[in-house]
């Protein structure tokens, strides 16, 4: 299902980062509507980590992103790190 919404993105970025951080978005998105393989969504996220290294900039990222589509880039990460199964599912919380 595709997006209603564009990604928060930021036009600096050269297309293979660009590229990096669409894909760990529409695997964040994954998490939440069908589940994502976890090591996926963790390689995917040191991707988006190369692109954007800092806490602040990831942070309003995720802010963004989540007043956009409702999902936690942050909820899915950590349910990535602290899950020990290889699929990642996670419920949107209102």
């Amino acid at each position: 299902m595709k997006p209603n919404y564009q990604y928060p993105l930021d036009f600096d970025w050269s297309k293979e980062e660009m590229i990096a951080v669409t894909t760990f978005y529409q695997l964040v998105e994954d998490a939440y509507e069908k589940g994502v393989d976890r090591d996926n969504l963790l390689v995917a996220y040191n991707g988006f980590k190369q692109v954007v290294p800092d806490k602040g900039t990831e942070r309003q990222l995720d802010r963004e992103f989540a007043d956009l589509s409702g999902y936690s880039i942050y909820r899915a990460v950590k349910a990535a790190r602290e899950s020990t199964k290889k699929i990642v599912k996670l419920v949107v919380t209102p």
